[in-house]
């Protein structure tokens, strides 16, 4: 599967455009009491990554759902909230067949 944050695929030609497609996921990290910010910060950033990857892959599942070979025009949207610690990644593209 091609993912893609352009409207196009260079050397591939968008046959059918097949609807838009979506991938959310939301975590919150765990609390720790531990007043070392450095490891907190990098625990933070690794569940940012983690719950990123969870969405793409269900937004590659949907796509396929859908018969898809690729998805373009791919916008990711982080959010976090500090008070909760709650981190929402939602990511939205147009799943395509290319050829």
């Amino acid at each position: 599967m091609i993912l893609t944050t352009t409207h196009s695929i260079e050397g591939h030609t968008i046959q059918d455009y097949l609807g838009i497609v979506t991938g959310v996921n939301t975590s919150m990290p765990k609390t720790t009491f531990s007043f070392n910010m450095t490891k907190y910060y990098r625990s933070y950033e690794k569940k940012v990554n983690e719950t990123k990857e969870e969405a793409f892959q269900k937004l590659k599942e949907n796509a396929i759902n859908l018969k898809a070979n690729a998805i373009v025009g791919i916008i990711v949207d982080i959010e976090t909230n500090p008070t909760t610690g709650l981190i929402i990644v939602s990511i939205t593209g147009t799943a395509v067949k290319i050829i």
